[in-house]
């Protein structure tokens, strides 16, 4: 009885941290980007590998233009 308890609670964990990996991966293909981030090869393979979808960037836009990143008045 007890080996049943543990393996669902670990089976029920695992498709929790999958299903929870695939929704921060697709969320994040589709948010806006900061431009030093823009071509984040690393993310953008890391994302295919979880979700099995490549990052389209048209549905990226750029964003936080106008902040101290990009400031060369600070």
């Amino acid at each position: 009885m007890t080996a049943l308890l543990i393996s669902l609670f670990v089976v029920g964990w695992v498709a929790v941290a999958l299903i929870g990996s695939q929704a921060y991966f697709r969320g994040e293909q589709t948010k806006p980007i900061h431009e030093r981030n823009w071509r984040s090869d690393s993310f953008d393979q890391l994302a295919k590998s979880v979700t099995g979808q490549a990052t389209d960037a048209g549905d990226r836009v750029p964003a936080y233009s106008g902040d101290a990143f990009t400031s060369s008045a600070l």
